[in-house]
């Protein structure tokens, strides 16, 4: 049944093609992970021949291996690793070409043809420097930046397909008196079909008989299993209770809900993760500066009367140090590590623009259910109002009753029981009381447990002393005709909750709920966090209505949650964060799962983000300043001065640059766990 959302400011605080799809783009992605890591191992394995046959690295170590044909055995292993590990970059060239954007591919591609293309002739006798090691250390680098990238980076996710394997394969299909067994995807509307308890419901449908709780909350997000009856509605991927049903057919295949929440958790994933890698920037204007410096060198030392041998190493020079290894390790590093410390502090990060983007945010939603709640009914309070019953004997006595019920109500109690570790005792006479509660016999009492509605049709009065909290759902004890005491329950909210709350308005974070929940519970929450505003009666497409809303006043927006409904939200949001407790769903539409569900983490998450972005700065400004330095020195501006960066110093400035980056990005542990 549709209903509109309800918004509440408090102003007392401050379909299956696109699956296959969609599941396709997941495979690909792993085979592009794999075949990174293949081709940097082959790749560093030969590297380590070419370094040793290298002249330059003999010169500067101060040893020499000399055979007939070394030169060309170099060549030969040189020319693998350019072709096989170096393809993934000369095919990028050739995409970001085609798109007119040059980036990290075009500037990876340029300097190790350049190299190759210049190194391959010197060795046919071409006089000039062999820069073969340089190819082949830059390619096995730019290898394993990229890998540490695509691993750190999760890409497209596993959504559509959990979204899907909530359904059922089969359906029991009732034909006169037969039920057969067929396979969902051969169900049609006006079908009748037979629900069995602790089954999953196969399809959209209307109730024609039975009556059962069925759990609901991984997809409408309401925390209560909800009892159906006849001409009630049910929805395909929810789970039923202890009832069996019966159920006409309404929506199947596309018409779903679940393939409606599946399609805007696609549409909301296509227009999301835009944001233009920092490196890329870096690297596309260092492609024009490489080039067009290149060039220049080349003209301006053939007009001083230079020969084109040497005009031509140092046009080759400029454009091989042009390409810093630093470069390809400044953002997967920094990214790898903090990937690594996030998970350890109770963060696990999906989305690398997560890392950028969350130092963003001016706005959080939290779903209500399993966020800012624990998501189950828990006893909150249990009292005795008659003397000779103490309030533990209230609650053993109704767990004798409750013990055998699927009922989320009964759950509840037995589990603090258990908790208890209370020894329940047996019934005798047990029976239903209908649609009230239920009675039986228990050590000799006659023991009832009932709804507030059982005491008003017979005309017991609550006590005064009850204090119903609007979001407490309260059942009745009565032992031998009397009310004797009654227990309380509730969707707990986490303690952590109202500590995270203040935190996020010290640091001017707006927060508001949006909850599949009543009204009353909403407003509850709200009341008791001190939210700055509620929405109430949620559906899924709605979370997503709310986060565009937002998003349209300027706002940041954050969404967190734990369900399916919370799923085209999270994807929608500028930041989607799943908790640990929820469905496997939510949790890979997410850019950050919080392991521990704790909130504060999300403010941890704040913190994680300025300090990962400052140490991406700062190694963007290591790794390019290096070219600042380095390029016009190799051109051979200081040439009057007698000086000339002569390829072995280039390389060395190039590996200091390396270094520097990789330690400064070890330093973001400290930084990390010392904020924590």
């Amino acid at each position: 049944m549709e209903h509109e959302y309800t918004y509440h400011h408090s102003p007392n605080h401050s379909e299956p093609h696109s699956t296959h799809k969609h599941m396709s783009r997941a495979n690909h992605h792993q085979m592009m992970i794999q075949d990174f890591k293949k081709r940097f191992w082959v790749s560093l394995i030969i590297s380590i021949p070419v370094l040793l046959l290298s002249p330059m690295i003999q010169e500067f170590l101060h040893f020499q291996i000399r055979f007939t044909g070394y030169l060309y055995i170099l060549f030969v292993l040189s020319s693998i690793v350019f072709f096989y590990g170096g393809w993934p970059f000369l095919k990028g060239l050739n995409d970001e070409l085609k798109k007119r954007s040059p980036g990290m591919m075009t500037l990876i591609a340029v300097a190790i043809t350049v190299a190759y293309v210049y190194s391959s002739a010197v060795v046919f006798g071409l006089p000039g420097k062999i820069f073969f090691w340089e190819l082949v250390t830059l390619i096995d680098i730019m290898l394993l930046g990229h890998w540490i990238e695509m691993k750190s980076v999760i890409g497209a996710s596993r959504a559509l397909e959990l979204l899907v394997s909530m359904m059922p394969s089969e359906a029991h299909k009732i034909h006169g008196d037969q039920i057969m067994d067929v396979k969902v995807d051969e169900l049609k509307t006006g079908d009748i079909i037979l629900i069995k308890p602790g089954e999953k419901i196969p399809a959209d449908g209307v109730i024609i008989e039975g009556e059962s709780y069925v759990n609901e909350s991984m997809l409408t997000g309401e925390s209560k299993p909800v009892k159906k009856v006849p001409d009630q509605q049910v929805i395909g991927g929810s789970i039923n209770g202890n009832g069996s049903l019966k159920i006409k057919v309404l929506h199947t295949g596309k018409d779903s809900y679940l393939s409606k929440v599946i399609n805007l958790v696609e549409e909301a994933q296509k227009t999301k993760s835009k944001t233009q890698n920092l490196a890329d920037k870096a690297a596309k204007w260092l492609t024009y500066i490489a080039l067009t410096v290149g060039i220049i060198t080349l003209i301006t030392w053939l007009v001083l009367g230079f020969d084109f041998v040497y005009a031509l190493e140092r046009m080759v020079t400029v454009m091989v140090i042009s390409c810093p290894h630093a470069l390809g390790l400044a953002i997967p590093l920094v990214v790898a590590i903090s990937t690594a410390v996030s998970a350890q502090n109770g963060l696990l990060i999906r989305n690398r623009t997560a890392f950028e983007n969350s130092r963003k945010i001016t706005t959080i939603i939290f779903d209500k259910t399993g966020t800012l709640t624990k998501g189950n009914f828990v006893v909150t309070r249990y009292t005795s109002v008659l003397d000779k019953f103490d309030k533990g004997e209230i609650l053993r006595l109704a767990g004798a009753l409750e013990q055998n019920s699927e009922h989320p109500i009964a759950l509840g109690i037995v589990n603090k029981i258990k908790e208890l570790n209370i020894s329940i005792p047996k019934v005798e006479n047990f029976h239903a009381i209908t649609g009230r509660g239920v009675e039986a016999n228990v050590e000799g009492n006659e023991v009832k447990v009932v709804s507030p509605g059982y005491l008003k049709e017979n005309n017991i009065p609550i006590p005064d002393n009850t204090n119903i909290a609007v979001s407490e759902t309260i059942v009745f004890v009565i032992i031998n005709g009397q009310l004797a005491g009654y227990i309380a329950l509730a969707d707990e909210i986490r303690p952590e909750s109202k500590e995270a709350i203040r935190r996020f308005k010290e640091n001017h974070i707006q927060v508001f709920m949006a909850t599949g929940d009543n009204e009353a519970v909403a407003r509850s929450v709200s009341d008791e966090l001190g939210l700055d505003g509620y929405y109430a009666e949620v559906l899924p497409h709605q979370k997503v209505e709310i986060v565009k809303e937002l998003q349209a006043k300027g706002e940041f927006v954050a969404m967190t949650g734990d369900g399916v409904n919370d799923a085209p939200a999270l994807a929608q949001a500028d930041i989607g964060i799943a908790v640990g407790s929820g469905t496997d769903i939510a949790a890979e539409t997410a850019d950050i799962i919080l392991v521990n569900s704790n909130p504060i983490d999300i403010l941890s998450l704040i913190l994680f983000g300025k300090a990962t972005y400052k140490k991406m700065i700062q190694n963007l400004i290591w790794a390019t300043g290096y070219n600042a330095f380095a390029i016009p020195l190799a051109a051979g501006v200081l040439y009057k001065f007698g000086f000339v960066l002569s390829p072995a110093i280039g390389a060395a400035m190039m590996s200091l640059s390396t270094v520097i980056v990789a330690i400064n990005a070890q330093l973001l542990r400290k930084q990390i766990i010392k904020q924590n």
